[in-house]
């Protein structure tokens, strides 16, 4: 059993890439629930956002599953084009550390931006549904979302920190200067499209519009900031008194094409167009950015705004990697034990087993006891059967992970007889006793 992470990120891959591999909801519902057809893969998470592509998953064999996972990827997202330069894996540890590093907000585009901690909580959360997350992966992502409440409670990484519709607000206003003589186009309607109104109108913003498929959203949205719902397809034909059309929908396709920003532009007379595309497939087509007077950016840009208080953050982020040091430690030591798990569940189900039996013997020949004093038989021999498996079970615990592992895994199985139960199984059985374990 093996940890893995094989994803790609906004630091290994361009936009363009990144939205190629980015995964619907329903596809990865789809791809969780037929996991068993994936051999050596037995539990998965997929993380999917604007900024990565991840699937975590517990292999049979790092070394022989990865092509698997990568199988897996690509299944999910429809494509199998050659992308391993993009490509990273991590095994264990590495993957363990990575996975807290991004509940901490180490690893984004925005250091100590909030949004992904939720995102991975989402992840979880489908995978579970899908039953696709059994021990391993339970105990790793109730961690990995510890460690991230941890660092943002713990430390002042957060303090000041810019989301990614505020850097997109602000990359506007460096272009444009002072926005309290702009308009504004929202595409969307979602928590990303209300930050950036709220940011918008916070710079001073004139007026806003807002496009989205469900016209009823976007009146909710616009007339929150006090601005106007405008229909989704042919939103450009409202925009000829637009300075800043922000675009952040979930389409698969572009929602915004070069003939009708071309257009767009013949009637404002030369007057610039700023586009910021934050969405994940881009919604904007990039030959829009070809056409004179407009400027387009997409998400990467993003990382290029001036931030007063980005040194401060990376100052905090030395502490942040501190906490993750600590927690891994702790759920290393808890790891450490789970290969031994089922055999130790073994143990202790026969000796149960055996209890049980012995006390229904003794009860039979001694009829006239008390309730009472049925109740200390059983608490009795539960605490004999229990102290006699103490020593035995810390000292497998102890074993685990070290070169007396086997040792002691075939002492308990032939001093116990344990092989009967154990290795001669089919795989179903122990697939049934392992989750028996895990309960």
């Amino acid at each position: 059993m093996q940890l893995v992470v094989l994803g790609l990120n906004h630091k290994t891959a361009p936009v363009d890439v990144r939205e190629r591999f980015s995964i619907t909801k329903q596809a990865v519902r789809n791809g969780l629930s037929h996991l068993d057809a994936y051999e050596g893969i037995s539990e998965a998470v997929v993380l999917s956002t604007c900024n990565r592509t991840e699937v975590y998953a517990v292999v049979d064999d790092a070394a022989e599953d990865t092509e698997t996972l990568k199988q897996f990827l690509f299944d999910l997202t429809g494509t199998e084009e050659d992308i391993d330069e993009y490509l990273y894996d991590f095994v264990d540890t590495a993957c363990i550390r990575h996975l807290f590093e991004v509940t901490s907000s180490l690893d984004s585009l925005i250091l100590g931006e909030g949004q992904i901690l939720s995102q991975v909580k989402d992840a979880y959360a489908m995978a579970r549904t899908a039953s696709a997350t059994s021990t391993v992966l339970n105990t790793l992502f109730h961690r990995a979302m510890k460690t991230g409440k941890r660092v943002r409670t713990e430390t002042r990484i957060a303090y000041n920190s810019v989301s990614v519709s505020y850097a997109a607000v602000e990359l506007a206003r460096k272009e444009l200067g002072d926005l309290s003589a702009s308009n504004a186009l929202i595409f969307g309607a979602g928590k990303m499209a209300e930050l950036t109104a709220q940011h918008l109108v916070s710079r001073g913003v004139q007026k806003i519009y807002v496009a989205n498929r469900h016209i009823e959203k976007a009146e909710e949205l616009a007339e929150e900031f006090g601005g106007e719902a405008v229909p989704f397809e042919g939103a450009l034909k409202r925009a000829p008194d637009v300075d800043v059309i922000v675009t952040s929908t979930g389409a698969p396709h572009y929602v915004v094409k070069p003939w009708e920003t071309q257009q767009l532009m013949t009637r404002r007379r030369g007057r610039p167009l700023f586009f910021i595309d934050i969405a994940v497939p881009r919604d904007v087509d990039p030959e829009v950015g070809e056409i004179k007077g407009v400027t387009l950016y997409n998400i990467d840009a993003l990382e290029a705004v001036v931030d007063a208080h980005v040194e401060a953050r990376r100052r905090e982020a030395v502490e942040a990697r501190r906490i993750v040091e600590e927690e891994l430690t702790a759920i290393e030591a808890r790891f450490q034990y789970l290969s031994l798990r089922p055999l130790m569940a073994l143990l202790s189900e026969r000796c149960e087993r055996i209890r049980v039996r012995e006390v229904r013997r003794a009860r039979s020949k001694l009829p006239d006891l008390t309730k009472q004093e049925r109740r200390q038989i059983e608490h009795m021999t539960r605490m004999i059967v229990r102290k006699i498996l103490r020593m035995p079970m810390m000292k497998l615990n102890a074993s685990a992970g070290t070169e007396q592992e086997a040792f002691y895994t075939h002492a308990m199985r032939a001093l116990f007889k344990l092989d009967t139960i154990g290795e001669t199984e089919s795989s179903e059985e122990r697939h049934h006793h392992y989750r028996y374990a895990e309960q």
